[in-house]
């Protein structure tokens, strides 16, 4: 398969997570994969099973997104490659917790906003430079339903404030870049059957949840990477600035 650009995704190491099933939608799509995780053999397999399956040039690479020099070596590696240049980037890395607020340690909310925000300006600020430079770029950053209905589904309230930092990173970024012609967007994804809830959201509580979703299931991680991979195509270019909710109509604004 002849590709032109790359797209980095960031925690996308799980085999059931939605880094993974991006990772592989986008090399589906036409897309070399770099794939960057916390945990550097899980990075290195997904990137194994992407070229086997696809056909694609992937490679895996270890990077703690809340470590600037960590990210900086991770990219500078990327670039050394002979992968094509960047042209999409998914800011997928995150955690969250079930914590209740009064019961949050300060460790805990600061933890859960390094992830989930400061990795995604981690990486988005390595890799904007060089999109803007060649006048082109996609970028997508996970949100998440908590952030828009205010918690419910299972991260706690520092979940829900970590993630609605990331919509108001990616709206005010969209306006600054668009003129490079970058496009900034976010996705919002509900209750998804992956294993970042630890197996909490099982029996009577999932059962509850799903009875609340119009479509009457919850959501496949493919639900998620489909979306993200038409907002890291070429055809986005006047999408910018925009929130995709992916819950089957549990929050419908």
């Amino acid at each position: 398969m002849s590709t032109t650009r790359t797209a980095v995704i960031t925690g996308a190491g799980s085999e059931r997570g939605i880094g993974r099933e991006t990772a592989l939608h986008l090399a589906a799509a036409g897309f070399a994969v770099a794939v960057l995780d916390i945990d550097g053999a899980a990075a290195e397999s997904t990137a194994k099973l992407v070229a086997e399956r696809h056909d694609v040039p992937a490679l895996g690479l270890a990077a703690d997104v809340t470590d600037a020099e960590s990210v900086d070596r991770a990219i500078g590696q990327l670039e050394d490659s002979e992968l094509p240049a960047v042209g999409a980037l998914v800011n997928n890395a995150g955690i969250t917790r079930p914590t209740r607020f009064l019961d949050i340690e300060q460790d805990e909310w600061e933890l859960v906003f390094k992830v989930n925000v400061t990795g995604t300006y981690l990486v988005t600020r390595r890799v904007l430079p060089g999109m803007v430079e060649r006048g082109y770029g996609r970028i997508v950053n996970l949100s998440s339903v908590s952030a828009e209905r205010g918690g419910g589904v299972f991260g706690g309230s520092h979940y829900s404030a970590a993630k609605a930092a990331v919509l108001g990173l990616t709206r005010a970024l969209a306006r600054e870049v668009g003129q490079h012609g970058v496009v900034v967007n976010a996705v919002a994804p509900g209750l998804i059957d992956t294993d970042i809830t630890g197996g909490a959201l099982t029996g009577e509580r999932k059962a509850a949840l799903i009875a609340d979703i119009p479509v009457g299931r919850n959501g496949r991680t493919e639900d998620v990477a489909a979306t993200i991979t038409f907002l890291a195509g070429e055809q986005v270019g006047y999408i910018t600035g925009a929130t995709f909710d992916i819950n089957g109509g549990s929050h419908i604004q």
